[in-house]
């Protein structure tokens, strides 16, 4: 250590993990109980601390794979989170990340390890530390984003319904969309196309599934809904 840095303070570096998934329709966050001192029995997102030779990133990546037992997964940071008082253990800054997954792809085991459940957005408990800011800023950057950027897609099943997709819209935005203009809108997407299959779980006649090709989207970056 240089003798400069050693005449300043040091203190932890965490990083927390807000993990929306599509869950019955809804936009849900994964949340847990702590059963740890401090903030012991509350609500909490899943975090951890930054360790040795650990980018903040690669700690936010450890805690989403440690969580999910997934390591592919589309994540974006928030911001950092300082407050002197923010938590009541020690003084630790923490730099939040959300990420966006679908409930097809993860591992139910490893998060029931975690005692995390899917918690509706609009039916959110009372949180410890400064968790519902993060929340909210989440929220923000990523609606901000949503109709001009391809993430939504990381919510759904690999196949998806016309509907499904604009369920996922409604439930994001918060808003209702009228379908004709939705669909046309779907309609002039090169990179949303018809996999072939029908999806008869909802009628019998069925319905047409759809894919997202990143390809076609990679190679002309067109999108908005």
């Amino acid at each position: 250590m240089t003798e400069f840095y050693g005449h300043n303070p040091r203190f932890y570096v965490g990083v927390d993990c807000i993990i929306f998934g599509l869950n019955e329709g809804k936009l849900s966050i994964l949340l847990t109980k702590r059963r740890f001192e401090p903030e012991k029995g509350k609500w909490s997102l899943m975090g951890g601390f930054v360790q040795e030779g650990e980018s903040v990133d690669d700690a936010a990546r450890r805690v989403l794979y440690q969580l999910t037992g997934l390591d592919n997964v589309f994540m974006e940071q928030v911001g950092a989170f300082g407050a002197v008082d923010r938590d009541p253990g020690e003084r630790v800054v923490s730099v939040a990340y959300y990420a966006l997954l679908s409930l097809d792809d993860f591992d139910f085991e490893s998060v029931s390890e975690h005692n995390a459940v899917w918690v509706r957005i609009d039916e959110m408990p009372a949180l410890g530390f400064d968790h519902p800011a993060m929340i909210e800023k989440a929220l923000f950057t990523m609606r901000r984003k949503f109709s001009t950027e391809p993430i939504g897609f990381n919510l759904l099943p690999h196949s998806f319904t016309l509907s499904q997709l604009q369920s996922l819209y409604e439930s994001i935005l918060g808003e209702t969309i009228d379908k004709r203009n939705f669909r046309k809108r779907i309609a002039d997407l090169d990179c949303i196309e018809k996999t072939g299959e029908i999806d008869k779980t909802g009628s019998r006649r069925g319905a047409a599934l759809y894919r997202f090709n990143d390809r076609i989207y990679n190679s002309h970056p067109k999108f908005k809904i």
